[in-house]
């Protein structure tokens, strides 16, 4: 959420920067600043009158003290009118916060300068590509069929027990998929990343501190009887971890990692290119998140790039990163580079990874402050990361790796895995 202060100050500098986000930010932004005038007006004059108040209500102590009931009781009546005028002033000023909030929640963060200008993943940067594509077999097949053949996923029990996107691992399938949550923990506990497990539903405090709510509402499953969000992945309540907190400026960097089963509804998700694992509603992932000073943010988003960089040159996958341009980055996020995996056997890049920075953007939303070295207040930015999203990733091994032999395990996972070869 942008700060009010920041928009008085910078009214023309982000509507300039949204248009880059498709996004017209001229009215909501002009309203904006009239309800923040509203509400500074409102506030001075409810702080007029409550210091009135006090004043007079000293005034009358004193009069009775005195014995000059007469004049207490002429006072008295005055202090009620300003008792009805600070009661309407400061229901005027919670219905004014309450809709300059609203609004507020529905401007999206400031892309940052290096995004491009774009309308979809098509304008999207290739800013990195690494990796050779494998010559298949020419049996080669696509990942949901190799599934069925060697009996490790099976999408229609899913679809028997839950519906469509609820894939059921059975034998090496579910151990290839525990392996490969092992192995990322691991990769980000030696990098320095604390593993949590966080709770699988968040309330709503927790969806509007990450930005879920209001904006991604229709896609995350709502527990309506209790009021709870099923995750739709770790950073919600990881990042959660640090609402309302004041850190010092020794705590940065703050950083944690966290395996969560991920529930999205993918509203409308249909066609040939969400087949198998390409798009589910229920899949695995582990996240990694940083809490930062404003200072080192973009340093660490390059850091992260770098550690999933090194995880997919472990599984010996070929990726490319890609900067997202403005019409495909997210509601928050201020930089997001995402990485491709190539499934051979599709012949198109899937996306395994997204890395993005939300600068101050979240941390508004929470409350998440630290004490700098001057004793002075600032919010910390807020960044996270997926190493890795598991389904894509299976996919892309499962496809790539396959020989007339059998599905081949990359080296890495095998002490993981305990076999060698899917067959």
């Amino acid at each position: 959420m942008l700060q009010t202060q920041f928009i008085r100050a910078n009214r023309d500098f982000i509507v300039e920067r949204l248009k880059v986000k498709n996004f017209d930010a001229s009215s909501i932004i002009d309203e904006v600043i009239s309800l923040d005038e509203t509400r500074r007006s409102t506030q001075a004059e409810l702080d007029n009158t409550l210091a009135s108040s006090n004043k007079l209500s000293k005034e009358i102590g004193i009069l009775f003290k005195n014995g000059e009931q007469q004049k207490a009781n002429i006072l008295k009546e005055k202090t009620s009118a300003l008792k009805a005028s600070e009661k309407e002033l400061s229901v005027k000023l919670r219905e004014t916060q309450e809709h300059l909030n609203n609004l507020l929640y529905n401007i999206p963060n400031i892309p940052n300068a290096l995004v491009p200008a774009g309308n979809n993943e098509e304008d999207n940067d290739e800013v990195f590509k690494e990796g050779d594509v494998p010559t298949l077999h020419e049996c080669a097949l696509p990942h949901w069929e190799l599934a069925k053949k060697y009996d490790i996923i099976d999408f229609e029990l899913g679809n028997k027990i839950t519906g469509a996107g609820f894939p059921v691992y059975k034998g090496k399938g579910a151990r290839l998929q525990r392996a490969l949550i092992s192995y990322f923990l691991d990769k980000n506990a030696a990098a320095g990343y604390l593993e949590v497990q966080p709770p699988h539903l968040v309330n709503e405090a927790s969806g509007f501190g990450t930005g879920q709510l209001p904006d991604k509402e229709g896609q995350m499953y709502h527990v309506t009887e209790d009021n709870l969000y099923l995750i739709p992945t770790a950073e919600v309540p990881v990042t959660n971890f640090m609402r309302d907190e004041l850190l010092n400026e020794k705590d940065f960097p703050i950083c944690y990692t966290a395996y969560t089963p991920c529930f999205r509804r993918e509203a409308g998700s249909y066609g040939a290119h969400v087949r198998g694992l390409n798009r589910l509603h229920q899949f695995d992932k582990v996240e990694i998140v940083r809490f930062e000073h404003p200072d080192n943010s973009y340093k660490a988003l390059d850091g992260m790039v770098e550690h999933v960089k090194n995880i997919l040159r472990d599984l010996k996958l070929p990726y490319r990163i890609l900067r997202l341009c403005g019409g495909d980055l997210s509601f928050t996020s201020a930089l997001t580079y995402d990485f491709e995996v190539f499934s051979t056997a599709q012949d198109r890049w899937l996306e395994i990874s997204s890395v993005s920075n939300f600068e101050n953007y979240q941390a508004n939303r929470l409350k998440l402050r630290f004490k700098g070295a001057d004793g002075k207040k600032q919010l910390a930015h807020t960044l996270n990361g997926s190493a890795l999203a598991l389904p894509r990733v299976l996919a892309g091994i499962l496809e790539n790796y396959q020989t007339p032999e059998g599905i081949k395990i990359p080296d890495c996972l095998v002490p993981y895995t305990g076999f060698e070869y899917i067959n």
